[in-house]
């Protein structure tokens, strides 16, 4: 029989998760029961919500408990199957965690990939990160063609696919990333009309100039400092579609509230949340219409993919110091 290596958490993260905060195990794979299938995971989804599950803050889903495999999203291939909705062979998704086996069931946790789709596509585009720039941005911040529309963290897995689908809408595009190699493959490959490197000097000078319109769409991915200085740069009845936080989840206390809040009162504007699990009847059309885009080429993607099981706790940090463009993965095996 062969063993199921696993990795659960060992105690909560101080700030940056370090390896330590972790351990890893040997344990038997699972024998199913009836109605259920064993995955066998091929690659694990690296986003900034499982910072928020190993710590002890309230979320959508409650906290990974000390000694539980730590949670996150995956795909993998069936290797055994004793439930109707799947096969010996199929590719599906579900949140295995971070290990090389896991149990799943025909659920809202669990889905079998539409023909053509790579697992590489099923956990980014095709998946939550897609799902998630598609309902924030369309729905949420309703872009309009001419408006100006700006994304932080936008070399990141939602950042870019968000970013690009405004430009589909006719807008014009301005994205946030770390590096100028980044902002280089914003306005190069992926097409946006300007990209500001927030690591550099003149962050503020920089936003200005490249929204002299001001804007009308803020897509917020990183919270903090960079939030409060697009608020100062709100069109009337501006929409901030608040999608992540990156920015703050590995502080010790919660930051204080943005300081320019005020101008939402001012420009009319209004910021708002969202959780793609509200949504959750409207992911299959949404998923053939990003593949669609994917399809013929006017949404690209990349990958920056690290290998093996044992490396996902620095997977993790790479998150959190912009170590990555496009989606984060690990190849698990």
């Amino acid at each position: 029989m062969e063993r199921n290596r696993r990795i659960t958490l060992l105690r909560r993260p101080v700030g940056l998760p370090a390896d330590e905060d972790f351990a890893v195990e040997e344990v038997p794979v699972p024998e199913l029961a009836e109605g259920e299938a064993l995955m066998r995971t091929t690659h694990l989804s690296i986003d900034p919500t499982v910072r928020t599950w190993i710590s002890d803050a309230r979320s959508y889903f409650p906290p990974v408990e000390l000694g539980e495999v730590v949670r996150c999203p995956g795909a993998g291939v069936i290797v055994a199957s004793r439930c109707g909705a799947y096969e010996e062979g199929d590719l599906v998704t579900s949140l295995p965690g971070w290990q090389e086996y896991s149990v799943v069931r025909d659920d809202v946790f669990t889905t079998k990939a539409p023909e053509g789709v790579t697992a590489e596509q099923l956990l980014g585009v095709v998946g939550q990160n897609g799902m998630a720039a598609h309902i924030g941005l369309l729905d949420v911040g309703r872009p309009e063609p001419g408006q100006t529309v700006v994304v932080s963290a936008a070399a990141g897995a939602t950042g870019s696919i968000a970013a690009q689908i405004a430009k589909l809408k006719g807008c014009r595009v301005v994205g946030i990333a770390g590096t100028d190699e980044k902002c280089e493959w914003l306005t190069g490959e992926l097409g946006l009309d300007a990209a500001i490197n927030h690591r550099a000097d003149g962050f503020a000078e920089a936003l200005r100039a490249a929204t002299p319109d001001r804007i009308d769409v803020y897509f917020d991915n990183v919270g903090g400092w960079i939030l409060d200085a697009v608020l100062r740069r709100l069109a009337m009845h501006a929409r901030v579609v608040l999608c992540g936080a990156i920015s703050v989840y590995n502080e010790e206390r919660k930051p204080p509230g943005p300081a320019n809040y005020l101008e939402l009162i001012t420009q009319r504007a209004r910021m708002e949340g969202f959780n793609t699990f509200d949504h959750w009847g409207r992911f299959e059309e949404i998923a053939a219409e990003l593949a669609g885009w994917v399809a013929d080429g006017r949404i690209r993607t990349r990958e920056t993919v690290v290998e093996g099981l044992d490396r996902a706790p620095a997977a993790l940090r790479m998150l959190f110091e912009g170590g990555n463009t496009g989606k984060l993965l690990v190849r698990v095996g």
